[in-house]
């Protein structure tokens, strides 16, 4: 196609060169990760070199609306595959899309201006062939930089890359999600375990993760470590699936308050990777659609907050909003936080009342079903149900019993009152 002198297509040929350098430049002093740039000649001079070749194959297909080539995409991928196998980070390589894509937004705007105002045609028919052509040329960067990933790191390792953009919401979880054979339903369940000493990481992420997450197809990865030494393991568990917007979804708040609604192998997924964590978990579960897990990560780490820790990985279970909304508005409310723990106080006389208070609700007051999980007869649970109401002033069996008997238990074994 034959371009007419003046237009914007020949305003942005002439500025390549100045352009790409422009580009490279932003890199080096934007990006803390190509500060290399300063330094290593050979990987400007390379950098520089891509930042020239995308331009001028811009310049070539854009006027006809032409598509980038296979070996264009390829060429692009590359680029990625160099930069994942180098180290770059996921939040740099986001950093980098964005930054590329805003400068030659800008170049595109300031050849326009240097026409005057005029070809507003041609800047239309450029925005008709960016933005389809960019979104093709980004999928060949993201698609390199996963084959990159693969080579550098260990297999758990793409799974705790997984979590994080699935979690952040980054487009990369497609690829790096086939790239590990993980599915990637609508509606997850986001489910945290808290410990109150978190283990070793090398040891535990080359051995029993592993297997845990290849066994049950889940991403997973370690969440912020507090400076007490405490912390969370978040797995992502498939809860439903479905296309989004589907007439036939429940919502997502209705299923933080529906366990039932929880794949049948939930349950047991909670307890083996309890067992394997080997220590006191708690862990908080909240369900979202795929877009909305960020949200439900936050609702999932304070119900993990508000949860009893349990030593016991058959006895743990995943705790929803319905467990312990109680608990989480006590948070709020210091004095009544603290009327709780007074009476807690008060069971510390007796011989194991909180204990016998847990099986007792957990059971749902049953006596037969207690007694045999506490390994006890029904007259000694029933004497030390007396014993509660003599201490507290709270029948055990009562509306108000469970009330605050129930918040009391679960707030003393969540480890809230140190």
């Amino acid at each position: 196609m034959l371009v007419p002198v003046g237009s914007l297509f020949v305003e942005l040929a002439r500025q390549v060169s100045t352009n790409a350098r422009r580009e490279v430049e932003a890199y080096a002093r934007e990006i803390p990760e190509f500060g290399f740039l300063d330094k290593d000649p050979r990987a400007r001079a390379r950098t520089l070199e891509h930042a020239l070749w995308l331009r001028h194959r811009t310049v070539e297909l854009s006027p006809d609306n032409s598509a980038l080539s296979l070996d264009d995409l390829s060429h692009i991928a590359s680029m990625g595959e160099l930069r994942a196998t180098a180290g770059m980070s996921l939040d740099t390589r986001q950093r980098v899309l964005w930054l590329h894509t805003a400068l030659m937004l800008r170049e595109i705007n300031e050849a326009t201006e240097a026409q005057r105002g005029s070809g507003v045609e041609e800047l239309m028919r450029m925005m008709h062939w960016f933005a389809p052509q960019g979104e093709r040329g980004i999928g060949a960067y993201r698609q390199g930089f996963v084959r990159g990933l693969r080579r550098r790191m260990r297999y758990v390792e793409q799974v705790s890359l997984l979590t994080r953009s699935l979690l952040n919401g980054d487009p990369i979880s497609l690829e790096l999600a086939s790239a590990v054979g993980i599915e990637l339903p609508h509606y997850w369940a986001v489910t945290i375990f808290r410990m109150p000493n978190r283990p070793a990481e090398d040891r535990f992420l080359e051995n029993e993760i592993e297997t845990l997450v290849k066994s049950y197809r889940v991403p997973v990865m370690w969440g912020p470590e507090d400076g007490d030494g405490s912390g969370e393991l978040i797995a992502l568990i498939p809860l439903i699936s479905g296309t989004a917007g589907a007439e036939t979804e429940p919502p997502h708040t209705v299923l933080d308050l529906i366990p039932d609604l929880a794949p049948d192998h939930l349950f047991q997924l909670v307890q083996d990777f309890a067992q394997a964590l080997g220590r006191p978990c708690a862990v908080g579960t909240a369900t979202a659609p795929l877009p909305e897990l960020a949200d439900a990560l936050d609702r999932a780490r304070q119900i993990s907050r508000a949860a009893p820790l349990s030593r016991a990985s058959a006895r743990l279970r995943p705790h929803t909003l319905a467990d312990v909304f109680v608990e989480l508005a006590v948070v709020d409310v210091p004095f009544a936080d603290a009327w709780l723990r007074d009476v807690a106080r008060r069971l510390d006389s007796g011989p194991d009342l909180l204990v016998t208070l847990d099986a007792y609700y957990r059971h749902d007051m049953h006596r037969g079903a207690t007694a045999t999980a506490l390994n006890v007869h029904t007259r000694t649970l029933d004497y030390r149900l007396r014993r509660v109401r003599e201490l507290t002033g709270i029948d055990p069996g009562s509306t108000r019993g469970v009330r605050t008997l129930s918040a009391v238990v679960t707030r003393r074994l969540s480890g809230a009152w140190r």
